[in-house]
């Protein structure tokens, strides 16, 4: 066995017994000049000399005997017995015979139990751990954080256990050197006794040099286009072999094939032929791309089906005939599981062998679903001051009427207001995110601005988002028609009142807009909602207006944990007189949604006995520093607003209110308390007000 051999077959050995290398195993080269043959220990000429003689030459006559041929070799000996050396004292020869002691072996108490009382507590053996060697690698501290000798605090049951924690931690530290690139990198994990008895645990690492990224062979078919693979690995020459980064990037081609056509890549196992001469390893990656493939029909099984593939077609967002992306069938399986309609999902490539026109290859696409419990119980809950309790609930069974068409049913119960609703959604109507509505609703509200019995029934579309899909842009359009008792201040200066029927209709349209990052809990973004709705009110005169509101927030993160919000709302009621409009569909402003510090919808003009009457024109401003520690967190805030009656905001006499609340973040979303008192306090408003809720406040 040559030099260069026995050398290739050593690394590879050494390679093979790190089986929890993060990389497979890398085969090693040597120099050319490695591969010269070593000088012979005894030249051919004497060593052929030395050979035993054949007798007469011939092949077949027996060899001399061995005893005669060695006597022949060795030089004559003296016939005087020869000097025997100084005798060895027996006790040393003793010692001198007995075996070396292992590598990195210590003697330590024996810490076993007496025989007086063997159920006593051992106590423990103390040590100390020393790292050295990982210099400027950078390990040092990953070495640590998962070091079992670190973890186990300086303390074990017996010396064997921390033997055992120094033998693992000597492993993890070569596995990190390799995970970085250091193949040539060593550890030697050593304990250590001081002469008082002290236990120190030594991991000494010597990384060696650091092996580099050399030659990049792919070998896969042809893509298109030409080189999609290497494209996709985003390796380069030079660079250190990390594992994380290698993995990272053959990820990256399993990612990045798919998208592009190739739904059915394998991607080989690496090959990384090390050469210490260069510090280098050549890189091979074996990729099976299989056929580029096309979309064709969507095809659907189980049990229990929510609905067929007539209605996945339609949420489909590809069409057939077009390239097949794997980001098109992720977001096909997040729709499906945005119904919330199903227990299990799974949405999987299946080939056809059929040939497209363009010589791609069809692909269906197959859904194994199993549907969920359709119906629902939800509920929510909340305190504000002026507004008082509020609870509302509602029983849904979202596939009562298939595909997506559910059933709502909702109850408020309240200290002021009770009401009850039935609702019939159909989502993704004809359309992907379409949503279609319509129901009825009996309501009852009681507060200071007015009391009202109110009758409607409402018709509708929007596009609106989800937890899953947050959208840019939404709308909603419709109709609604309410019928209304209410309660009306005929002149504020007496505060005479009557009850007066309102026959109104309205075609409300919203539109926003959301870049926000988060529906209950924005850390970063904004918003803006534009909402108007002409309405007609009919009592005694036809009394045609407009009412629009435009909202805007925006959210600014000082750190990971502080985040600025700020909002303003402006809102109008033009043309007709405050008086022609119910109260209940006046502008007003104050409360947990609104100025925080005030009473649910008290800023504004009041009568005489100090009643809000409603305006046809709002402002609000408002300013939050939202500070998170872990699941909890505090809010610092300025609420600003007022209600007028012209129909264009004066941005005058403003009332003002500030507080600070505390949130509890769940996995729906923050738990919030406020607490805030108005400044500049006017005769009959609350010294403070307090608002309890789910999500932030804006």
């Amino acid at each position: 066995m040559t030099r260069r051999q026995a050398f290739h077959v050593q690394r590879m050995l050494s390679l093979l017994l790190l089986t929890a290398s993060p990389l497979p195993l890398l085969a090693q080269t040597t120099s050319a000049s490695e591969t010269d043959a070593e000088e012979p220990i005894l030249p051919d000429a004497q060593f052929e000399a030395r050979l035993p003689k054949m007798e007469g030459n011939d092949p077949n006559a027996p060899l001399p005997s061995i005893d005669t041929w060695i006597d022949q070799q060795m030089p004559a000996q003296s016939a005087a017995p020869a000097e025997l050396p100084a005798a060895v004292d027996p006790a040393e020869e003793q010692e001198l015979a007995q075996p070396l002691p292992p590598l990195g072996s210590v003697t330590v108490p024996a810490n076993e139990a007496k025989q007086d009382d063997p159920d006593a507590e051992l106590p423990d053996v103390r040590y100390a751990t020393r790292v050295e060697g990982f210099g400027k690698t950078g390990l040092d501290d990953e070495f640590r954080a998962e070091s079992a000798l670190f973890d186990g605090d300086g303390k074990a049951d017996t010396a064997t256990m921390v033997q055992q924690r120094a033998k693992a931690d000597q492993e993890l530290a070569v596995r990190l050197l390799y995970s970085q690139g250091y193949y040539d990198g060593t550890a030697l994990a050593s304990l250590d006794q001081g002469g008082d008895g002290t236990l120190t645990a030594v991991v000494s690492v010597t990384p060696g040099k650091r092996y580099k990224i050399g030659d990049i062979v792919i070998n896969s078919q042809p893509t298109v286009p030409p080189g999609l693979v290497r494209e996709s690995l985003p390796l380069k020459n030079g660079d250190y072999i990390i594992a994380a980064n290698v993995e990272g990037a053959e990820a990256n081609v399993a990612l990045k094939l798919p998208e592009n056509g190739y739904p059915f890549v394998e991607v080989g196992q690496r090959d990384i032929l090390l050469d210490p001469q260069t510090v280098t390893g050549a890189y091979t990656l074996p990729v099976e791309t299989g056929p580029r493939a096309s979309f064709r029909k969507i095809t659907t099984s189980g049990e229990d089906q929510a609905f067929g593939a007539d209605h996945m077609e339609v949420i489909k967002r590809y069409k057939p005939g077009e390239l097949y992306d794997s980001r098109k069938v992720d977001d096909l399986r997040k729709a499906l599981v945005a119904t919330g309609l199903f227990s299990s999902v799974a949405v999987d490539p299946v080939r056809t062998g059929e040939a497209g026109p363009d010589g791609t290859e069809y692909v269906d696409l197959h859904v194994d679903q199993d549907a969920g419990p359709p119906r629902t119980l939800a509920g929510e809950a909340g305190y504000g001051t002026g507004q008082g309790f509020r609870a509302e609930g509602t029983w849904t069974h979202r596939n009562l009427f298939p595909p997506e068409g559910a059933l709502i049913l909702g109850a408020i119960a309240g200290t002021q207001e009770q009401g009850a609703s039935a609702t019939f959604r159909r989502s993704n109507a004809g359309k992907r995110d379409k949503t279609f509505q319509t129901g009825i609703t009996l309501n009852h509200q009681n507060y200071d601005a007015y009391e009202a019995y109110t009758a409607g029934i409402n018709i509708g579309w929007a596009r609106q988002s989800t937890p899953i899909f947050q959208k840019r842009w939404t709308y909603s359009y419709g109709a609604e028609i309410l019928l209304t008792n209410e309660q009306v201040v005929i002149d504020p200066a007496t505060a005479d009142k009557t009850r007066r029927t309102y026959f109104i209709g309205g075609l409300p349209l919203q539109i926003g807009y959301d870049r926000s990052n988060d529906l209950l809990n924005p850390t970063k973004g904004f918003r803006a909602n534009l909402r108007a709705e002409p309405e007609g009110s009919l009592q005694g005169n036809f009394s045609p207006y407009l009412r629009a509101t435009f909202d805007l927030s925006g959210y600014y993160p000082v750190s990971d944990s502080l985040v600025i919000a700020a909002r303003t709302r402006l809102g109008t009621i033009s043309g007709v007189d405050r008086d022609d409009v119910a109260p209940s569909r006046r502008v007003y402003a104050g409360g947990g949604g609104s100025v925080r510090g005030f009473g649910y919808q008290e800023l504004g003009p009041k009568d005489v006995n100090n009643d809000p009457i409603g305006g046809r024109s709002v402002n609000e401003f408002a300013v939050e520093g939202r500070y998170r520690f872990g699941n909890y967190g505090v809010v610092a805030f300025v609420d600003a607003g007022q209600v007028y009656e012209s129909a264009i905001p004066k941005f005058s006499d403003m009332r003002y209110g500030v507080g600070v609340g505390g949130r509890f973040y769940t996995n729906f979303g923050p738990f919030r308390a406020d607490i805030a008192m108005p400044i500049n306090r006017q005769p009959g408003e609350s010294k403070f007000a307090i608002y309890i809720g789910i999500g932030q406040a804006f």
